[in-house]
């Protein structure tokens, strides 16, 4: 019975894939970002379920299965993330990207900075952590499927996968906002049923508490079990902000402002996408606590709420339940795939090897980046790399620390150039990287993603002093991306698109000085 209900939740997003696989190949735009038609709706889900991954199934409760409460920092900057994101750069980023004629993330760095060099380290970056990002909700898909169907990790792994692949190649952009529209809910459905039955069977918080401090008062801590990071609050500051503003610097999170029906969406998206988090982001948290207490022996941290779902309820109940965890890792695995291939097609092939590729070679050439991305994530995931939260984290920070500032210091300083966006992702990159990998929050007692996140901020303001400063069409641009309009909808909706040709041209011209003055000067 697992194995029916699992087939047909793989069948529908098979059928999803395949319904919006016609209109995804009409136009490069529709294929890379849904023909910008998003409503507020499909907005909040694709954006909310893109960003939580297989991370709040399996990361998060092995936090909080490791240190106790002190997990919750997390959750207290994930609760507001969305209203963040949305409310910093919605509407300006959704004016300023078809202003430019910008279709992906990387390119619109480069149209708003003017600067090829921001393109190509952008997409380097970009390209290999989407990749490290995407390897995490691989191996989270095999754990979840292999509990599932009782199948080998590998073998589970491959059929998780290629299911992902299939949709996404098929259905592009709209393929991939609607089967995390339908994945959303049933991720909310299945970890709020989970969590109200395991809530009550611990007697509710007072008994968990209880519970926990018989076992280990210090599981009760803010500073996390024997007192771990006991007055560290740069590595709790860090912890919130991750979360808190990190969604800000994802590509695959930040195309989601691009593709928006108009910038009214904005509104609708934020109160959809805070309702969702209040239900979700704590209660794999608490789930995690659970566990502590009902399955003290369990050896695998990382599957604390599927051992949960299969404890707590029937079979078939339990399989109902853990497709929320399928659904959460393949709404993002999806959308990893689908930046990293709109960044490799887009930003690479088009820009720098086949500049007058056609609409339809540029497709072809995003779903082969994106059938030769998902192949080799297999491949790497198969050899399971660190856990779940280390993977995802040290991604989501490296493309955090090098993104945020560019991304925010582009709608709202004039002054912000492409000197300034360079040091901003390069320092921030490798400041987060360094820190991670010789271990210096321990030594500081400052979190990686702070630590770069500060870095990444005083390269944008000292490079910014230097350099080339933004030509008058880009500043042209940028008045028009703040100001409010009250033209007729239709107008509203529509009048950047009859100017994105002119600004596609501006553009050109600007990379193609760039690149004249740099033959000069090399």
């Amino acid at each position: 019975m697992d194995g029916v209900i699992f087939i047909t939740y793989i069948a529908v997003l098979l059928v999803i894939g395949l319904w919006f696989s016609r209109k995804s190949s009409e136009s490069t735009e529709n294929y890379l970002l849904g023909g910008r038609s998003l409503g507020p709706a499909v907005t909040a889900m694709t954006m909310q379920t893109t960003a939580m991954s297989g991370y709040m199934f399996m990361g998060a409760p092995a936090l909080a299965f490791k240190y106790g409460w002190y997990a919750l920092w997390y959750a207290i900057g994930d609760a507001g993330g969305s209203i963040i994101n949305l409310s910093v750069l919605g509407k300006r980023m959704r004016r300023m990207s078809e202003l430019l004629g910008a279709l992906s993330p990387i390119e619109y760095l480069e149209k708003r900075f003017e600067s090829a060099s921001v393109r190509v380290i952008g997409s380097i970056i970009a390209i290999v952590f989407l990749f490290a990002y995407v390897c995490a909700q691989f191996i989270a898909a095999g754990k979840a499927m292999a509990t599932l169907t009782g199948f080998p990790y590998e073998l589970s792994l491959v059929i998780g996968i290629s299911v992902i692949i299939i949709y996404t190649v098929a259905g592009g952009y709209l393929a991939v906002a609607y089967t995390s529209f339908v994945q959303g809910i049933i991720m909310v459905t299945g970890v709020v049923g989970i969590g109200f039955l395991a809530y009550f069977h611990v007697g509710g918080i007072s008994g968990l508490n209880t519970a926990l401090a018989q076992i280990d008062p210090t599981y009760l801590s803010i500073w996390g079990k024997d007192l771990a990071f006991y007055g560290q609050w740069g590595v709790v500051l860090g912890a919130i902000l991750i979360f808190g503003i990190g969604y800000m610097g994802l590509p695959h999170v930040v195309v989601r402002h691009m593709s928006m029906q108009s910038t009214k969406t904005v509104k609708g998206a934020i109160l959809i996408s805070a309702i969702w988090n209040q239900f979700f982001i704590y209660v794999p948290y608490i789930l995690g606590l659970i566990g502590i207490i009902l399955l003290p022996n369990l050896a695998d941290p990382e599957m604390v709420i599927t051992e949960l779902a299969y404890t707590l309820f029937p079979g078939f109940f339990a399989a109902l339940l853990l497709s929320a965890v399928m659904s959460a890792v393949m709404s993002t695995a999806d959308s990893l795939l689908m930046q990293a291939g709109t960044i490799l097609s887009r930003d690479v092939y088009q820009r720098f090897i086949n500049k007058n590729a056609s609409q339809k070679t540029t497709v072809l050439v995003s779903r082969l980046c994106i059938l030769g991305g998902g192949l080799v994530g297999i491949a790497v995931a198969i050899y399971e790399p660190p856990s779940i939260f280390g993977l995802a984290v040290f991604a989501f920070g490296t493309l955090g620390n090098s993104f945020l500032v560019p991304y925010v210091a582009s709608v709202y300083s004039k002054k912000a150039n492409a000197l300034g966006c360079l040091c901003a992702m390069i320092g921030g990159a490798m400041t987060n990287i360094i820190w991670t990998s010789m271990e210096l929050e321990t030594i500081t007692a400052v979190h990686p993603f702070l630590a770069g996140l500060t870095v990444s901020l005083i390269g944008m303001i000292i490079g910014s002093r230097f350099g080339r400063k933004p030509s008058q069409p880009i500043l042209n641009i940028f008045e028009q991306s703040t100001n409010k309009r009250f033209f007729s909808k239709e107008f509203d909706q529509n009048i950047a698109r009859s100017l994105a040709p002119e600004a596609k041209n501006i553009s050109s011209f600007l990379s193609q000085e760039t690149d004249r003055h740099s033959g000069i000067y090399s």
